[in-house]
């Protein structure tokens, strides 16, 4: 699994580390860290709407604080489990784009077992670095 979650970093909030070859898979692995700290069974959350999103950062860090506080706006805004199914990352005149296409339908308490409810990602610990194996991030999410 790309991602681990961090039962003694944090004990009112959830912290997690992902892990990934490059940039873009730990932006997944981080993305899917997020939603199932939401929900336990990220298998039940059938990929039947789409949303993209373009953001921007002269920071690698806050592009990755960016893109994940992006699942929970669209939790809250829509009630819409997403997924991250393909990030795309550039830089360009000091800034970091990215490109992101996430997938997954509403909420559906009947068939989605909640955990809690993530109010936001914080910056307490939030980590991105770059390793001998690829990149990790640590997060921990405001519950």
């Amino acid at each position: 699994m790309p991602y681990e979650f961090l039962e003694e970093v944090a004990t009112a909030d959830i912290a997690f580390v992902a892990q990934g070859k490059d940039l873009e898979a730990v932006f997944l692995a981080a993305g899917d860290a997020t939603v199932n700290a939401m929900i336990f069974e990220l298998e039940t959350i059938a990929l039947t709407e789409q949303r993209q999103f373009t953001l921007e950062n002269d920071e690698l860090d806050m592009l990755l604080f960016n893109y994940l506080q992006e699942f929970l706006y669209y939790k809250d805004s829509e009630q819409l489990l997403l997924l991250g199914q393909q990030v795309t990352i550039a830089q360009n005149n000091g800034l970091y784009h990215l490109e992101a296409i996430a997938k997954g339908e509403t909420l559906d308490p009947d068939r989605h077992e909640q955990r809690v409810d993530v109010k936001a990602v914080t910056l307490h610990q939030f980590k991105l670095e770059s390793t001998p194996e690829g990149w990790r991030a640590q997060v921990i999410l405001d519950i």
